[in-house]
């Protein structure tokens, strides 16, 4: 079975972050023929003198634009060594939030940025919202090459300035790539047009970069999503806990204690799809546990080793993006937690920073966040939550928050630790 990785695409306006994805999709021939048809026929109309591959993926933008769609555009394609989804994430600081939602669960985020143009505002907020979403690979594309005529000092100077930034951030692992989009250059396959880079094309980097060591596999947690107990048929003493693994490794005959009861037991099997038994689970597989004894587990108890338990408590301190227009975050605010598979009610205790993403100052000041804001925020959680730091797991360290009035997700946290 090929690998699945998920990255996300970020960039300034005309930087051809739409010609890149169209380009992706070419190339590896993961475009129907209807579309290359009507991609060419459009390009004939409009006057271009070659097949506008950008096409492919503007539709989708427009709407976005107009206001039709606010949510990010997502694509699928494949090679023999990989299957990708690609979240392509609107450049605009007013869509922070859609960045934000569609670079949460990618492995790898990809950063655009214009040869002519250089390292811009938009390229420092994309890097350090990837950065803070704990994105463990990135790769920054200087695009358009072609129309600096492939000046090796160009490009090098470019690396040289983004890495200078990247060093405040807490990226593990940056590659650079001279690109063309409209041309092809780089992108699948290796250009004759810059001999001067020794790294390989675009492509191959996606297919070939590490992601099986970025999931944490020593932490192991299990969200209870759903109580499988038949009420009919042949197999009533049958008694399993679904959900999906969110870090570590599960295998029969682990000891393991389920939270908050605190009642300990032992895996006696673990069902995979279709009741098929495994021999193990790991993330992001999602099984049916079943225990060797009988005891009180529902939706939003957690299961986990009895030696490496998670932090629990009801005061955390998180990093907060703000999703919505309709109202502010503030010291006071009341909302929901919904982490993992648990949904508690919480209060907003401290507001202690602002964050400004373009210069990263901190602003203790600030009495309020707002729309696309993201600030510092200590909560207090009538129940308590089983969580980790998120830099650890990106899964049980991460939570949304619900509006408890309108049920609309308002905002998005990721956990920094337990209150000090």
């Amino acid at each position: 079975m090929s690998e699945l990785l998920r990255f996300a695409t970020a960039g300034s306006v005309d930087d051809g972050k739409s010609t890149l994805i169209g380009r992706l999709l070419y190339d590896t021939k993961s475009i129907f023929e209807d579309q290359l048809e009507a991609v060419e026929r459009t390009s004939r109309e409009r006057g271009d003198e070659y097949t506008n591959l950008a096409l492919l993926t503007d539709g989708l933008r427009a709407e976005r634009e107009q206001g039709i769609t606010i949510d990010v555009a997502y694509r699928y394609f494949a090679t023999p060594k990989r299957k990708f989804i690609i979240a392509d994430t609107p450049g605009h600081t007013q869509y922070t939030r859609n960045m934000v939602t569609g670079a949460s669960t990618a492995d790898l985020a990809l950063i655009l940025i214009d040869a002519r143009k250089g390292v811009l505002e938009q390229s420092r907020r994309h890097a350090f919202l990837s950065s803070l979403l704990g994105i463990p690979h990135l790769i920054l594309c200087v695009n358009k090459m072609d129309l600096v005529d492939w000046d090796q000092d160009r490009f090098e100077e470019i690396k040289a300035e983004f890495r200078s930034f990247a060093m405040k951030l807490d990226v593990h692992d940056l590659t650079f790539v001279p690109v063309s989009a409209l041309l092809g250059d780089n992108v699948v396959h290796r250009s004759a047009n810059a001999p001067w880079y020794e790294g390989s094309s675009l492509l191959h980097q996606l297919e070939e970069v590490h992601i099986a060591s970025d999931r944490n596999l020593i932490d192991a947690r299990f969200p209870v999503q759903y109580v499988i107990r038949p009420q009919s048929g042949t197999h009533l003493d049958y008694r399993g806990y679904a959900g999906t693994v969110a870090g570590g490794v599960f295998r029969p005959g682990d000891e393991v204690v389920v939270l908050p009861s605190g009642f300990g037991s032992t895996i006696a099997a673990i069902d995979g799809p279709g009741g098929v038994p495994v021999t193990e689970a790991f993330s992001p597989m999602s099984v049916t546990i079943r225990l060797a004894d009988e005891i009180d587990v529902s939706r939003g108890d957690l299961i986990c080793r009895s030696h490496n338990r998670p932090h629990a408590g009801q005061d955390v301190d998180a990093t907060v993006c703000w999703l919505t227009e309709a109202s502010t975050l503030s010291a006071g605010t009341r909302l929901t937690v919904k982490h993992t598979t648990r949904s508690v009610k919480a209060l907003v205790a401290d507001l202690q920073y602002r964050l400004d993403i373009n210069t990263l100052h901190r602003d203790d000041t600030a009495g309020a966040l707002s729309l696309n804001e993201i600030g510092r925020v200590r909560l207090r959680t009538q129940q308590p939550l089983f969580f980790d730091e998120y830099r650890r797991n990106r899964t049980t360290g991460s939570f949304i928050l619900v509006d408890d009035a309108t049920h609309s997700t308002v905002g998005a946290g990721m956990i920094l630790g337990p209150s000090q």
